[in-house]
């Protein structure tokens, strides 16, 4: 028999309080003017769409193409096709917006619907050999471009293009020369001459054809960016802004200006901005390659190189070819400790640039990281045996020399790492001897790169007057082209003539005012004894490139020597911060800025770690005697002020110091 429960641990029901909820009036009418405003919202979002009339967006679609505004010509002509999915017109107009666009793959797919809509397609030819061109098939191009009409402007535009992207600059511009003789007032095909121009190095030539196109299609952004490029390249990064601006006020979502404007902007160290500009190129296409490459260059300076990676991925293989995405997959791999694939990278982008000494060191750095000294030396050895080589190529040589076991020219490196750079900065030329080279350009006469090669040839040799007159007849056939003007300007300077060089440099300053051509024309002012034209060259410089390390190292030093000491040190330790503290002459303008200051003591510190780095320096000996003067350290003070002498015995200023100092 089951027991029975105990009656007083019997559950009871628990009783909830019954809460009353009284509505006034006012109440009850706020809730039924929410439950109307509820219904009307559903309504609303639930009404049918409103029909698209197919004749009024084609016609918006018309006018937004015809003023440039290809963001909204595209949009319409979308909306065209989605109440008339047969308009061939809106279809075409839609192809041809994509075209302008810059976006390949969607012209493409555009121009597939067209055919099936029974276009003819010789009537497509030119518009596909257009996406192919922009898709990176140039021989593509170039074959379709051929099954066009012959008055198909499209179609051979797509072909001048692809031949000078394949390398035939001059061919490619005879064909835009022969179709605008015949159509003068196509400011499509004056862009193309425009950018053929910009891209073979022929500067002045771009900026006639790209003004002619900006005054024949006034607003269209196609024109104005390739504007705002030929500005950026001439004058500067600050005065190329403008020009992107008014070609993003046009169509505010032009992907290629809103590409090269974020690049701009990072150039300038405006990341906050770029990261902007890569957000809205990112929404006018989404997963653009070249947005995320540049996100992946905000993310590595961010410190960030997990993002910077999985962006760099999400770019594809298009951009992984670029120079610039090989060079920053490669640092991402050294820093991850994956240096085969970051050898396999560089190797690949030092194979294309091999002039490029910046890189020649970042691949000997990572290919003695992974054990192969003798490829080390092998990157290293042109730039080691140069007298201006700096100390971190000399001592990685060493590092290099000394794993591969040659101890004595290990030593050798080191010695002269120890002593910094002696000799002047040369043209850095190929191997190639100069009969060879005289050989290749008798071969192809009107081929400019070949003289360059072998004017260079001829200065290494020590041929300066050879290579003065053949240059002087390469600036006089090419007055538009800054890479002429700058040999002839390395000619006369290799000669001693500067004052004839700076003029030359200035030229090739207004074609293409960049740093290794800053570099050239304040060195060759300096030398010529003016002091005010050089210091207006830089002054010029880093007011369109502010971010610029080597401009603003020159100011900071020029800062010192001139007595201002305290803007000095504000510019130098700006540039020491990203730099870093391996720079013994960085160092030592610090110190002697600082000892300028009255701070001894820091200038001490800064003066110590620059003789650790260059020990054999008279210029980094004379700071740290003034350094320790400053700090009252007279004894040590005159014993390197000795050495200072003694390394530079021709020299006035550390002379000077010494008398001073041994008062």
């Amino acid at each position: 028999m089951a027991d029975s429960p105990y009656p007083m641990l019997r559950r009871r029901r628990r009783r909830w309080p019954r809460l009353r909820v009284r509505l006034t009036r006012t109440h009850r009418i706020a809730l039924g003017v929410l439950a109307v405003v509820g219904l009307a919202l559903a309504a609303y979002a639930l009404r049918p769409a409103p029909r698209v009339d197919p004749v009024k967006a084609l016609a918006d679609a018309r006018t937004a193409y015809r003023i440039g505004n290809y963001s909204a010509a595209r949009t319409h002509a979308l909306a065209a096709l989605g109440a008339a999915p047969g308009s061939q017109e809106a279809m075409l107009l839609l192809a041809r917006s994509y075209v302008r666009l810059g976006d390949g793959t969607a012209a493409e797919g555009a121009l597939s619907r067209a055919r099936a809509l029974r276009l003819p397609p010789a009537a497509l030819a030119g518009l596909r050999a257009q996406a192919r061109l922009l898709q990176g098939d140039l021989q593509g191009a170039i074959d379709l471009a051929a099954t066009a009409p012959a008055d198909d402007g499209e179609a051979l535009r797509a072909r001048a293009r692809g031949i000078a992207l394949q390398g035939d600059g001059g061919t490619a511009t005879q064909l835009l020369d022969g179709w605008i003789a015949a159509h003068p007032r196509d400011a499509g095909a004056w862009s193309d001459l425009g950018r053929v121009r910009l891209t073979a190095g022929e500067i002045g030539g771009a900026t006639d054809a790209a003004a002619r196109a900006a005054r024949l299609a006034p607003g269209d952004p196609v024109p104005l960016t390739l504007q705002a490029e030929i500005v950026r390249t001439r004058y500067g990064l600050v005065a190329a802004l403008p020009w992107f601006a008014a070609a993003l006020q046009r169509d505010a979502y032009y992907h290629p200006a809103l590409i090269e404007q974020a690049a701009t902007l990072g150039d300038m160290g405006r990341n906050a901005a770029m990261l902007a500009a890569t957000r809205k190129a990112l929404a006018a296409r989404p997963g653009s390659p070249q947005a995320l490459y540049l996100q992946a260059v905000l993310a590595a300076r961010a410190g960030k190189p997990d993002l910077a990676r999985d962006l760099l991925q999400r770019a594809g293989p298009g951009i992984a070819g670029l120079p610039g995405a090989m060079l920053l997959g490669g640092a991402l791999d050294d820093g991850r400790g994956q240096y085969e694939r970051a050898i396999d990278r560089w190797r690949q982008l030092a194979a294309a640039q091999p002039m490029n000494v910046t890189l020649r060191r970042l691949l000997a750095a990572v290919l003695l990281r992974s054990g192969d000294a003798q490829g080390a030396l092998d990157q290293l050895r042109a730039l080691a045996m140069r007298a201006d080589a700096d100390a971190y190529t000399l001592t990685l040589a060493a590092r290099a020399a000394e794993a591969t076991g040659d101890r004595a020219g290990a030593a050798q490196l080191l010695d002269r790492a120890a002593g910094g750079a002696r000799g002047g900065a040369t043209a850095f030329a190929s191997d190639d001897s100069v009969a060879t080279l005289q050989a290749d350009a008798g071969d192809d006469p009107g081929d400019p790169n070949a003289l360059l090669a072998l004017i260079r040839a001829q200065l290494t040799a020590g041929d300066t007057a050879g290579a003065v007159a053949r240059a002087r007849g390469l600036a006089a056939a090419s007055p538009g082209a800054p890479a002429a003007q700058l040999v002839l300007g390395d000619a006369l300077a290799a000669a001693g003539q500067f004052a004839d060089a700076a003029p030359v440099y200035a030229r090739a300053a207004s074609l293409a005012f960049d740093e290794p051509t800053m570099l050239r024309l304040v060195d060759a002012w300096g030398r010529a004894n003016r002091p005010r034209e050089a210091a207006a060259a830089l002054s010029l410089y880093l007011q369109q490139n502010p971010q610029s390390l080597a401009g603003r190292r020159i100011l900071g030093h020029w800062q010192v020597t001139s007595g201002d000491a305290d803007a000095g040190i504000e510019t130098l330790e700006g540039v020491r911060r990203i730099a870093g503290n391996r720079d013994a002459a960085l160092l030592a303008d610090l110190a002697r800025a600082y000892a300028a200051s009255d701070d001894g003591a820091v200038a001490r510190r800064y003066a110590r770690a620059a003789y650790a780095l260059s020990p054999m320096n008279a210029g980094v000996c004379d700071a740290y005697a003034i350094a320790l003067a400053a700090d009252g350290d007279l004894g040590g003070a005159r014993q390197l002020a000795a050495k200072a002498v003694a390394l530079a015995p021709g020299d006035p200023l550390i002379a000077a110091h010494a008398r001073q100092i041994a008062r």
